[in-house]
């Protein structure tokens, strides 16, 4: 046997030990994935896209909300924390209250306010104009005739420098702390009666401690 021939013989022999796929440019077959987990996968890459969608929109609508909620806050309806007790049994001290920013307010009202940089809360009691008289037992007169006070659970003359009668000035509003014999108000020239420009709200909600929570009057 020639050699050309044997080389032949041999070369035959390697061809038939591989498979078509290899004799063929030598390329493997590549196992093609199942139409169900296609599917899964697809299933599963909606399922990312829509939670992300779902994401966004929820962050988008928490900024929305609270920043929403500051101005309202800012422009409308102050939240403010009570210090004292000049204000009790109405109004407690750490009570959390809500306010609305107006420009009237009648009698009873609860005035939230800054004297000396510091925000109290006291009751509305005369409008600009109106002549107030306090009796040595805490009586209040308003333009001569008592005012009723259910608010009140004690009276007294408190801390009261002014003479009286006195009549409120214009443009101002004379205030009183429910608690009579502690709060520091306009019967004391430290305070004084109240002017637009310090006003800051009309108390309307109490909303903290939860269990009290309600309108206040």
């Amino acid at each position: 046997m020639s050699r050309r021939k044997q080389r032949d013989e041999d070369l035959y022999e390697l061809t038939e030990d591989v498979g078509p796929a290899e004799r063929v440019g030598y390329q493997s077959t590549v196992e093609m994935p199942d139409v169900e987990i296609l599917e899964a996968e697809l299933r599963r890459t909606k399922h990312r896209e829509r939670f992300r969608r779902v994401l966004r929109s929820t962050i988008y609508s928490l900024v929305v909300v609270a920043a929403a909620a500051v101005l309202v806050a800012t422009l409308w309806m102050p939240v403010l924390r009570t210090y004292g007790s000049s204000m009790t049994p109405t109004i407690e001290d750490g009570n959390i209250i809500v306010a609305w920013k107006g420009n009237s307010f009648r009698t009873g009202d609860l005035l939230a306010f800054y004297a000396d940089n510091k925000l109290l809360v006291k009751r509305v009691i005369a409008a600009p104009g109106e002549w107030v008289r306090i009796e040595e037992d805490g009586t209040v007169y308003v333009n001569d005739r008592e005012l009723t006070e259910p608010y009140v659970s004690e009276k007294a003359l408190g801390n009261c420098n002014i003479e009286f009668p006195y009549q409120v000035p214009e443009n101002q509003w004379f205030v009183m702390g429910d608690h009579r014999s502690t709060s520091s108000d306009s019967r004391n020239t430290a305070v004084g009666c109240v002017s637009m420009d310090r006003v800051v709200g009309v108390v309307l909600f109490r909303v903290w401690p939860f269990e009290q929570f309600g309108r206040l009057n």
